[in-house]
């Protein structure tokens, strides 16, 4: 049997890790300390509970450390951007960090969220060319969620939030991107709309995919109002939370037969990407993931 690496920590030993507040339900730890003990590495993964004032010492700490790499979760993402030398431009067009990577004392700044998301969708055969994406949120995880979409070929995306203005900021800021990236000649639309936007049978009839970018309903025990019956029957409710229960936003739909699937599998392809940023090796394929789902009862 492989002694997992974690518990053979020693002088050599390379340390990565996840800074969050709160950071103990995380299950990076597991996920990547399998996959160095299967590749035999001398390295293990950690969680810290970093709070928010903490977080600039944290981040100094990497290079004296001789660490690697950290992953940053909840509330450090948008924090970490003005404490890195460089930014990838994934990281400045999404305005979070979610990896940080020590090059040669220097720190770098990147982001896999939306690579993450993205190859979960592919994975699950969704097509997205040319049809609305309804995306519920526009803060910390929302960006990732727009990004993946249209590069998945979304021709409207609506960004429904609380509150409009902060939906209207994101909305302009994709804009601009698709703007750039088709010459001026943009064929996407994204729309700013309230949280009433998800009562509205019409719009939510031309939905192939919804996406809960908030937090909503985990501590509240409520979702807010959807139009679950009238989407299409092949429109997939995705919500970026995992949790071992359907979430309360996922549990109206799997009700009602629709398709619906959680964040596990982004948080898998997103640890496989930070692996391998931190490393220099792609970790064995599908052991991450799997270990995930262990953890979560699936398996």
């Amino acid at each position: 049997m492989t002694t997992p690496a974690a518990a053979i920590l020693g002088g050599r030993t390379r340390l990565c890790a996840v800074f969050g507040d709160p950071v103990e339900h995380s299950l990076s730890p597991a996920m990547h300390n399998a996959a160095y003990a299967a590749l035999g590495l001398d390295c293990a993964y950690a969680a810290f509970h970093v709070t928010p004032e903490r977080l600039r010492d944290a981040l100094r700490a990497i290079p004296a450390l001789g660490m690697p790499g950290v992953n940053l979760t909840v509330p450090h993402k948008q924090r970490a951007l003005r404490m890195m030398a460089r930014l990838s431009d994934e990281a400045r067009l999404l305005a979070a960090v979610n990896c940080v990577v020590n090059r040669d004392g220097a720190l770098h700044g990147d982001n896999t969220d939306a690579r993450g998301l993205e190859a979960d969708l592919r994975e699950q055969r969704i097509a997205l060319n040319g049809r609305a994406v309804l995306i519920v949120g526009a803060g910390g995880a929302a960006p990732s969620a727009v990004l993946a979409c249209l590069r998945m070929g979304a021709g409207r995306v609506v960004i429904c939030n609380r509150t409009v203005e902060r939906a209207n900021r994101l909305a302009r800021r994709f804009a601009r991107y698709v703007a750039g990236r088709g010459g001026g000649r943009a064929r996407e639309t994204i729309e700013a709309r309230g949280l009433a936007a998800l009562t509205d049978r019409a719009t939510v009839a031309s939905a192939a995919l919804i996406v809960n970018a908030t937090p909503m309903g985990l501590k509240s025990g409520g979702f807010a109002p959807l139009a679950y019956e009238a989407a299409p029957v092949d429109c997939l409710f995705y919500d970026m939370i995992y949790a071992r229960e359907p979430t309360p936003f996922l549990a109206p739909a799997l009700a009602l037969g629709r398709r619906a699937m959680d964040g596990a599998g982004m948080l898998a392809n997103q640890g496989e990407l930070a692996f391998e940023l931190f490393n220099g090796v792609a970790p064995p394929p599908g052991l991450m993931r799997r270990t995930l789902m262990e953890r979560l009862g699936r398996l």
